[in-house]
């Protein structure tokens, strides 16, 4: 039996985390290792694995590499989307102690509930991977957690563009009525909507079309 080859913690098994190694060599003589394991689970074109053919020979990582730094992306990016859920969600609870709130509408009083709903959800799904990475810790499980905690973020944002436009709509609806609310919350949705999706999705679908073309041109 051919001995394991010791290698640098970096050097693990794709779906390794901080706990330890399996043993398995990385670099070496090793096609799953090079390539990523591909029994575990896959979820569209953004599971980890998916851009190997393009992230192998740019940037010669291991995938063990690769996710942990797919990993330290999506925690930066958690950390700037995380401060403003929690107080926009600390700013809502607040609300029903003022001295106005019982003057509101019963419809003020809908959009009001309906916005600290979606904000709490958003701050619970937006915080929700650092409790996976916590019970994950030493099992590893990190492809499983970046591709988790990528979609528990994704729909954390949803539910944070949900709650922002209650907030416009709400606002604008006790300052200057309900029409002035009902046209800044459809404006705040064609922003969002705008700067959250359509603007990286139109420069995904522009990436693809000129990797496809430098494709057939060589």
């Amino acid at each position: 039996m051919r001995p394991f080859a010791h290698r640098a913690p970096g050097n693990r098994h794709p779906d390794n985390d901080d706990g330890g190694s399996t043993g398995v060599p990385v670099r070496e003589g090793c096609d799953v290792a090079k390539h990523g394991d591909d029994s575990g689970p896959r979820v569209g074109d953004d599971e980890p694995g998916d851009d190997l053919g393009w992230d192998d020979p740019a940037r010669n990582e291991t995938p063990t590499e690769r996710l942990d730094r797919n990993w330290a992306d999506l925690l930066q990016e958690l950390r700037v989307i995380q401060t403003g859920v929690q107080l926009l969600t600390g700013f809502l609870l607040t609300i029903p102690f003022q001295s106005r709130f019982t003057d509101l509408t019963p419809f003020a009083h809908v959009v009001y509930l309906s916005t600290l709903s979606a904000s709490v959800i958003a701050t619970g799904l937006l915080i929700a991977p650092v409790s996976l990475h916590r019970i994950l810790f030493r099992r590893h499980a990190r492809r499983v957690t970046v591709a988790t905690a990528h979609r528990l973020a994704q729909i954390g944002m949803v539910f944070l563009g949900i709650a922002i436009v209650g907030v416009v709509l709400l606002n604008f609806d006790v300052v200057a009525g309900l029409t002035a609310g009902i046209i800044a919350a459809a404006a705040t949705v064609v922003l969002l909507a705008g700067l959250w999706v359509a603007l990286p999705v139109s420069i995904r679908i522009q990436d693809d079309k000129e990797d496809a073309a430098s494709t057939r041109d060589h």
